[in-house]
C-alpha cells in the first residue's frame, strides 16, 4: 500500500472511530433522515443555515465505517460554507467516489474516499450523508434512500 493510501485509510478509520459533530444539533433549522438498505446505514443530518451560510452541521445514526467517516468529514468541511458551495462539494465528492482519484484535486481530507470508486457497493455508503444533507438543506420530510 502506498503512503498516500495508508494516510487515506487512517483518516477514514479515525473519523469512523471518533466521529466529529456526532450529536443532535439543538436549534437546527433543518434536518433530514437517510437510509441505505444495502448496508443498513441510518443517519440524520441537522443543519443551521443563516443568510445562505451553513453555520452548524451535525449528524446522528449508525452505519459502517465508510458511512460514518463520510458524515463526520462532511460536518467538518461544510461549516462556514454557503449552500451553493455545499452543492458544488456534493458534486465534487460524488465525482470522486464514482470516478476515482482523478477527481480528488482540491478536496482536502475528502480525497481519502478516492478508493471507494473501486468498490461500487460502497459508493452508496459514502454518499448517504451527502444525499441526506441535500434533503436537509431543502427541509425535505421524506427519508432519503440510496435504493
Amino acid at each position: 500500500m502506498s503512503e498516500l493510501q495508508d494516510l487515506y485509510q487512517q483518516v477514514i478509520v479515525d473519523h469512523s472511530r471518533h466521529p466529529r459533530n456526532f450529536r443532535k444539533l439543538e436549534g437546527a433549522g433543518q434536518h433530514a433522515d437517510g437510509y441505505n438498505p444495502l448496508c443498513g446505514d441510518k443517519i440524520t443530518i441537522y443543519t443551521r443555515v443563516e443568510n445562505g451560510v451553513i453555520q452548524e452541521v451535525s449528524f446522528q445514526g449508525s452505519g459502517c465505517a465508510i458511512s460514518t467517516a463520510s458524515a463526520s468529514l462532511l460536518t467538518e468541511v461544510l461549516k462556514g460554507k454557503s449552500v451553493e458551495q455545499a452543492e458544488a462539494l456534493f458534486q465534487a465528492f460524488h465525482d470522486l467516489v464514482t470516478k476515482g482519484g482523478k477527481a480528488a484535486a482540491g478536496l482536502g481530507k475528502l480525497a481519502a474516499f478516492s478508493g471507494v470508486s473501486e468498490y461500487p457497493g460502497r459508493v452508496k455508503c459514502a454518499t448517504l450523508a451527502w444525499h441526506t444533507l441535500k434533503a436537509a438543506l431543502k427541509n425535505s420530510p421524506e427519508v432519503v434512500s440510496t435504493q
